[in-house]
């Protein structure tokens, strides 16, 4: 099975050291990415860990796909006890970082302990420099881009980095990378934060040669020549299907489509794209690189659930306010989903629906920690009590669009889902509106057993394609014939390293509390336990939730205790 390769990088924050350390058996377990990281995380995070805690560790990796020139290849997988949610969690950054990363011959990077001192850590192929770096103190993201090629001659491709919200342990704080590419969901800037990492760069030309199959080409040439509507207005380009259908989250969830979605739909986003948008090595081009002139509006997006989040969630019908917000965010280093929910909570707890002053005002605050932003940095699931409001969290994550409420299957999968409330983490969605053929497609209404079964089968291959590592708008691309041409080995080989992540990370959540009472949305579905019990049985997890120990032990490899 084609896996990455190199060795694991540790830098120990405190002591200012780094070592390397063979970690092949790893690797040929768990591919690359988001697999090595939870196989690592699961072995090396003590379950009692505080998110907040010098015991907790940050891990950073590729796939064997960052060694080709294939398209859906731009990205890479950050790993680490989420601060939001409290579990284990991976995030996924797009971008052009990831062959950088390679460059400097390691498959993974651990951060552990706590620096004393704000730091900025440069990897290179030829070892590790600790930078202190006081001066960046509550820099925006874009003025550490700015220290980095000024200071290092590294531009924002080479640069992970946290802004104020970051440092201010803002628990759904971003890493951003590229400036406006975002490791975003779950608050592993928050962790950087704690930690006392203000950057990360990443230099060198020892990328290990792995020999990629040919179909890689194939995948490249299609990803070129196709036309699809992404190339236009990225994943905005389903706002009106998922509005007709009452799959878009308005006013704070009380409705679930938005009377005004025409003013902020994919059109509205095409409308002010000023040119083409990629990631490494990508022909797809699905970024959204846009702009204002007379509101003096420049960023990259905003994406189809920033426009949720700021757009119907807020009561926000102007596309250049939801631009602004979406800028913001990169600007300080904030989950534009989490950000924008726990905006709208508030504004439903004034009565305050479509004030765009005070939604950017609140995203300043949140930032900042300042006055009622120090409340709202929480998070939903911990401040919604005192707001007065319904909590509209899983697991502590808030909820993305494509609503569950409509989108039966979706909504099982953000229930079960190890990271909470994530879209990404199955994209069942695609099934039930549905973006994909007639054949694969299901009746969004209902939880039949043959949803459950499929539910499985792709939170597997979403998690092969963080292994990849391989973009999720590969869809229809990356077959599992491809699949199997690429990673070199069979198809069900490879979704049975799928099933060990989300094996471990379950293992690793059920070891700090988590089961099935976490496995809840906050409205009900028919049929919803009997799914939750299939869904268990199809995992070969107990009725509670939890993985049973042999199933534990398989996953890691190890031997059961029994």
């Amino acid at each position: 099975m084609l896996h990455a390769e190199g060795p694991l990088l540790t830098v120990d924050l405190d002591a200012r050291e780094a070592t390397t350390e063979d970690v092949d058996d790893t690797l040929a377990r768990f591919i690359g990415g988001r697999g090595v990281n939870t196989a690592l995380a699961y072995d090396r995070i003590p379950f009692d860990a505080d998110p907040f805690g010098p015991e907790n560790r940050v891990y950073l990796s590729t796939g064997p796909m960052q060694a080709s020139r294939m398209s859906f290849t731009g990205r890479m997988a950050a790993t680490a006890l989420s601060p939001l949610t409290g579990g284990l969690l991976s995030s996924n950054a797009g971008g052009f970082l990831s062959r950088n990363f390679a460059g400097t011959g390691n498959a993974a990077v651990e951060l552990v302990g706590a620096a004393d001192e704000l730091l900025a850590v440069h990897v290179r192929d030829d070892g590790v420099e600790f930078e202190p770096v006081p001066d960046l103190a509550g820099a925006e993201v874009p003025e550490v881009t700015e220290w980095a090629e000024a200071e290092h001659d590294l531009e924002a491709e080479h640069l992970a980095c946290i802004g104020p919200a970051g440092e201010n342990q803002v628990r759904f704080a971003s890493v951003m990378t590229s400036e406006s590419r975002a490791f975003g969901r779950g608050g592993i800037g928050a962790v950087l934060g704690a930690k006392n990492v203000k950057a990360l760069t990443f230099e060198g030309d020892a990328a290990p040669e792995i020999d990629v199959d040919a179909t890689a080409m194939d995948v490249h040439r299609e990803a070129a020549t196709s036309e699809h509507i992404m190339k236009r207005q990225g994943t905005t380009s389903v706002t009106d299907l998922a509005n007709e259908v009452e799959a878009f989250p308005t006013r704070y969830f009380s409705e679930t489509s938005y009377e005004r979605a025409e003013s902020i739909n994919g059109d509205a986003v095409e409308s002010k794209k000023f040119k083409k948008g990629t990631c490494s090595q990508c022909a797809f081009a699905c970024k959204l690189p846009t702009k204002d002139e007379a509101a003096g509006v420049e960023t990259e997006g905003p994406e189809f659930e920033t426009v949720m989040s700021f757009g119907g969630n807020c009561d926000e019908d102007d596309i250049v306010e939801v631009m602004r917000s979406n800028e913001q965010c990169d600007r300080y280093g904030l989950d534009t989903i989490s950000a924008g929910d726990t905006v709208a909570a508030y504004l439903a707890s004034e009565d305050a629906f479509g004030d765009t002053e005070l939604i950017h005002e609140l995203v300043d605050k949140i930032a900042h920690r300042e006055g009622i932003g120090d409340t709202l940095a929480e998070g939903v699931d911990r401040v919604h009590g005192e707001l007065g409001v319904d909590n509209w969290t899983v697991k502590g994550m808030d909820f993305p669009a494509h609503d569950g409420r409509t989108l039966n299957g979706q909504g099982l999968s953000f229930a079960v889902a190890n990271r909470g409330a994530d879209h990404m983490y199955a994209t069942f969605y695609a099934y039930e509106y549905p973006l994909v053929s007639k054949e694969e497609a299901f009746d969004p209404e209902g939880l039949p057993p043959e949803k459950v079964e499929r539910l499985v089968e792709v939170e597997n291959t979403r998690a092969l394609e963080d292994c990849g590592i391989v973009c999720r708008f590969s869809r229809g691309m990356m077959t599992p014939e491809r699949f199997e041409a690429l990673f070199e080995a069979d198809y069900d080989d490879l979704l049975a390293v799928g099933d060990r992540v989300v094996t471990l990370e379950r293992r690793f959540n059920n070891e700090r509390g988590f089961s099935r009472a976490d496995d809840t949305l906050p409205y009900s579905l028919d049929g919803f336990h009997d799914a939750l019990d299939a869904y268990y049985d199809q995992r070969g997890w107990n009725p509670d939730g939890t993985v049973p120990p042999d199933a534990a032990s398989g996953a890691t490899g190890e031997a059961s205790a029994d």
